[in-house]
């Protein structure tokens, strides 16, 4: 692998145009205060990846918060840290927020040298020249990853097109049952095309039919549960209908669309599935206790991304644990009861009572988890090295099996199988719709935000006094939100 990553850090790219030019900056690692940007700027137009390994030099790594927790990060420092013992490269955990601010702590020295954060995060950092572009064409992951996903890290700096990320896994919304949880009678009942796979996991109607159901049986437990506030999660029933983020495969801020088709279809099916519900879909209750309560058995369905699967499995182990199991059967159990599949279809009349519409797949707005170098490390060829070495088949093959994510790479989404391969193929085929790769998508969660939240709240007004009785008041308030957004970006900046 060694040999591999030397020959990416020959490559001599004239990137510089784009790469970390500006004013006053301050390398990661140093003192707080600013230097000049000479040091870290080649205004001569060379590259700052010159092929020279900088030596006995520390790199602090900025991961995802399950990676460590897991223990996949311990192991991935492990190995590289041994791979580079020679040339006394040494890669640590940078022990900061995994939502910290590169713009505003970067250039006084607080920021990571590498950083690992959904596009839409790092992009945003690519339009203040805070991460380096890098020479993606030259790394060996770069024939396995398919360009959807290289797109999302890429910008165009007069007319030339950067590449500012690696994409590492494939982020989507996916549906998160327990087996151990179904009715009984679910095969004769629940099983109405006899194909072995449950009706409420399949479609939507089913699934709102039996949350009514289960409730009914014992008030204190549900169906499906999910925080409807979360524009992650919740704007892909508007996208199933025709709605999107921007225009112009998201890139044209200008154009705003969460209203746009029939969107306010996708919203009367939020707004249904909040019928179902307790009062805690309002705000982020459900999300942050949404582990133990499927565990528990309080749930039996929610919605949540990959990269989590390993922390509910650890949940629903402790849980049978509890109930006498030993610690090999509870783990056993849990991996035979705990199935993550995609998302359920929707009735194209946009009703969860229309038992007769026709089913369309869910559309998911989506993501792509990746690795960037901070345009203020002191050593961008020993990070490059590390995120060459962290997008290896083998790092990513080890990161998919201890954390359960869609790795982007195809050769090992193709040896993880299952899910995996179904997100990879969701990706290829556009029902998993990345977020928008431009700085403007920052603008676009408090509106939204706003609206999920009272679409939720109407579900348990008095009848008087809900604001969303129709399509027609739907479509209205999406509008509002398209509207609120264009002021954001463009009127009261």
């Amino acid at each position: 692998m060694r040999r591999r990553i030397a020959v990416l850090l020959m490559v001599v790219l004239a990137m510089q145009t784009v790469a970390a030019c500006g004013s006053e900056k301050e390398t990661a690692g140093g003192e707080a205060g600013k230097e000049s940007a000479s040091a870290q700027t080649q205004s001569s137009g060379s590259s700052v990846f010159t092929g020279e390994l900088e030596q006995n030099v520390t790199i602090r790594v900025l991961e995802n918060d399950t990676a460590i927790s897991k223990g996949y990060f311990d192991e991935l420092i492990t190995a590289f840290n041994e791979e580079y013992a020679e040339y006394g490269i040494t890669a640590v955990d940078a022990n900061m927020d995994q939502y910290l601010d590169l713009a505003n702590d970067g250039p006084y020295g607080y920021g990571p040298d590498v950083l690992y954060q959904a596009n839409d995060i790092i992009m945003q950092y690519a339009t203040g020249k805070h991460i380096y572009p890098l020479p993606v064409e030259q790394m060996e992951c770069y024939s396995q990853i398919p360009q959807t996903a290289w797109a999302a890290y890429q910008t165009v700096v007069d007319g030339t097109t950067y590449t500012c990320g690696v994409p590492v896994n494939v982020q989507a919304p996916m549906l998160f049952y327990r087996t151990d949880l179904l009715p009984e009678d679910w095969e004769s009942e629940w099983d109405d095309n006899e194909n072995q796979i449950p009706d409420m996991v399949e479609n939507w109607t089913d699934m709102y039919e039996y949350s009514i159901s289960r409730h009914a049986e014992d008030s204190s437990r549900y169906g499906y549960m999910k925080s409807l506030y979360d524009v992650y999660f919740s704007s892909g029933f508007l996208f199933t209908y025709g709605g999107y983020v921007f225009g112009d495969n998201n890139t044209n801020p200008e154009d705003i669309g969460f209203a746009a088709g029939e969107a306010e279809k996708g919203a009367q099916v939020l707004l249904q599935l909040a019928g179902v519900m307790n009062e805690e879909c309002i705000d982020d209750t459900i999300t942050t206790n949404a582990y133990s309560k499927l565990a528990d058995g309080t749930y039996f369905a929610t919605m949540s991304t990959p990269d989590v699967y390993s922390t509910f499995l650890g949940e629903l182990q402790l849980a049978y644990e509890s109930e006498g199991m030993s610690a090999t059967e509870a783990e056993a159990a849990a991996k035979e009861n705990l199935v993550m599949t995609t998302l359920p279809k929707l009735p194209e009349s946009g009703d969860l009572t229309d038992e007769n519409a026709e089913c369309v797949d869910t559309k998911a707005m989506g993501g792509v988890n990746g690795y960037a170098v901070s345009a203020y490390t002191k050593a961008p060829n020993a990070c490059l090295a590390f995120v060459e070495f962290a997008t290896s088949y083998e790092m990513v093959a080890k990161r998919s099996e201890m954390l359960g994510i869609a790795p982007a790479r195809e050769d090992a989404a193709e040896a993880a199988g299952g899910i995996a391969q179904m997100l990879y193929a969701n990706l290829e085929n556009g029902t998993t719709v990345l977020m928008p790769s431009v700085q403007e998508v920052s603008q676009i969660w408090t509106p939204a935000q706003t609206f999920f939240t009272d679409l939720a709240k109407d579900a348990f007004r008095e009848e008087d006094e809900k604001k969303y009785t129709d399509l027609p008041s739907l479509k209205e308030g999406l509008e509002q939100v398209d509207t609120q957004i264009y002021d954001a970006i463009f009127t009261l900046k």
